[in-house]
């Protein structure tokens, strides 16, 4: 900033009045991002704004053109384009990326995710490998852990449910006796202790599929005191949804803990209609008090393994395989899905199997069915859709992973206007250039889509609502009170967009394509985006919940 542009706050000095707040703050600056749409990320309409960045912090946020002389080291020139707070992603599974792989996921960032939220239904500690992450303070080892790998994005996590469950009892039926759920209330205080958000489970895999409502309860009244989140893949999306989600309010209320339900929808044609339902049952929940909300994702088709076309006691005591290939079990888990007596969800069932897109197949016997739909390649072996999935997975001796579509355009659009939805991926990272296989386009378009489709081309809600969803909402239900925003001594994590040319390209038959127009991406106040492209750049951090223990 020139000598002139400072004489007004000299003025000031002089006469002994005080001056405005960050009035002294005039550089030097690492970054200055000029006459940019700033979207703050409260839902506030844009203004036409500047931002400043030193080290690894907002310094400076000002109307457009008063940092037009500002001494920065690097200046961008952001006309026309959206400034706004990094993206939150609050269902990741970018776990085995971040701990061992390629810690710049690079699919990730580059649609303007900064921070990356672990855990639904398992997390990597507890584990009871001693030379991993074993109680006292295995979380934080493996939050530790992950930072130590080198990440371009900040990262925390839940504990999962099923880690808890598979610590005690494995995969082994039935409830636990008191020693047990004490011994999983002692792993969930630790995880809090360590920085855990709070208890995810995924109520229709096993073992989590294995825990009762009354074991939720208790795992959350002992993470309560941490201000712990209970968040939900709910034990039924489908014929048993509303079922499900007052599940999921009972142990909010019972536990004393708010309640997220994860990507919320309502799966199978017959079921679409309970979408408006659902809707009002969180809405009644929170007019009587209760803190309950939802994310999502903006597509109509889910992803998880094939092995979720199977009921779930097939894989009790960590048989599966065994069973499949018993010819006698093989039937009656084949006279299950067909014609359920549990009370399970069949995917593979509710999708039907033209439905149901194969992806992961990796042994040389099965790779020519990837990307196929499950009725082609029962159609190409001669046999009915249940004997073609059974077979291949035990040819593949995996859950391979698997599409099924089962959502309405309508009901997505529906479930984006609702205050308290927010956004996530469902899915990890991957670099277009090194991937193999097929995988959920999510990976790679969830934020683009969500900001080219639905906010650009159909109207389904504003950016500013939009840009609140993917940051401050997210933010705010973690409890994470220094990002999501852009706001003067927030961490910088910031995202530059062209929101005229924001689009995904990823498909489900082509999904390893990046997105298009995010320009810019600060994590921690250095780039790991640059024009479009990933600098390689590593700065992501650890973010904690509120129970953090540690230094």
């Amino acid at each position: 900033m020139s000598r002139r542009s400072l004489r007004p706050f000299l003025i000031l000095l002089a006469v002994g009045m005080p001056l405005p707040a960050g009035a002294l703050d005039v550089g030097p600056y690492d970054v200055v991002i000029r006459n940019g749409l700033v979207v703050d990320g409260t839902g506030n309409a844009w203004f036409l704004g500047d931002v400043a960045i030193r080290g690894d912090r907002i310094a400076e946020i000002t109307p457009a053109g008063m940092l037009d002389e500002a001494d920065a080291e690097e200046t961008i020139d952001a006309s026309g384009k959206v400034v706004c707070p990094g993206f939150i992603d609050i269902q990741s599974h970018s776990r085995e990326q971040l701990l061992s792989g390629d810690g710049r996921v690079v699919g990730k960032v580059t649609q303007g995710v900064t921070t990356e939220i672990m855990g639904e239904g398992t997390s990597n500690a507890p584990s009871s490998d001693p030379e991993e992450f074993d109680v006292p303070g295995g979380f934080d080892r493996w939050l530790r852990a992950m930072d130590s790998h080198g990440v371009s994005v900040n990262l925390g996590s839940f504990v999962g449910s099923g880690t808890v469950r598979s610590y005690v009892k494995g995969m082994a039926q039935g409830p636990p006796t008191p020693e047990e759920l004490e011994q999983m209330r002692g792993l969930v205080r630790d995880a809090m202790e360590g920085g855990a958000f709070g208890l995810a489970s995924a109520l229709i895999y096993p073992p989590d599929s294995f825990v009762a409502t009354e074991d939720l309860i208790e795992l959350s009244k002992a993470m309560a005191p941490y201000g712990g989140l209970y968040i939900t893949h709910l034990r039924s999306e489908a014929d048993r949804l509303l079922e499900a989600i007052d599940e999921a309010i009972r142990i909010g209320r019972e536990g004393g803990v708010p309640v997220e339900i994860y990507h919320l929808k309502a799966a199978g044609e017959r079921n679409w209609p309970k979408a408006i339902q659902a809707i009002r049952k969180i809405d009644s929940a929170r007019a009587e008090g209760l803190d309950v909300g939802a994310d999502m994702y903006p597509y109509t088709a889910g992803s998880t393994g094939l092995t979720a076309a199977l009921p779930p006691w097939a894989s009790a005591d960590g048989k599966l395989y065994e069973n499949l290939a018993d010819p006698e079990t093989r039937s009656e888990i084949r006279a299950e899905v067909l014609d359920p007596t549990t009370d399970w969800e069949n995917l593979a069932g509710l999708s039907g199997p033209e439905n149901v897109i194969v992806l992961g197949l990796t042994k040389p016997e099965t790779k020519q069915y990837v990307g196929k739909r499950l009725s082609e390649i029962a159609g190409g072996r001669g046999t009915d859709w249940v004997d073609a999935a059974i077979d291949l997975l035990l040819a593949e001796r995996q859950r391979i992973g698997t599409i099924y579509v089962m959502m309405s355009e309508e009901n997505v659009a529906l479930q984006m206007k609702q205050p308290w939805m927010k956004f996530g991926t469902d899915a990890g990272g991957h670099d277009p250039e090194k991937a193999g296989g097929l995988v959920h386009p999510r990976s790679y378009g969830t934020y683009p889509r969500i900001l080219g489709k639905y906010v650009r081309e159909e109207g389904v809600i504003p950016l500013e609502e939009a840009i609140r969803k993917m940051t401050s909402a997210v933010a705010d239900r973690l409890s994470i009170r220094d990002r999501g925003l852009l706001r003067e001594g927030m961490y910088a994590d910031v995202v530059v967009f062209d929101p005229e040319t924001i689009a995904d390209r990823a498909t489900y038959e082509d999904p390893h394509r990046l997105s298009v127009g995010i320009e810019h991406v600060f994590v921690n106040g250095e780039a790991v985006v640059r024009e479009g492209a990933h600098t390689g750049a590593k700065p992501g951090r650890v973010v904690r919940g509120p129970g953090y223990r540690g230094e």
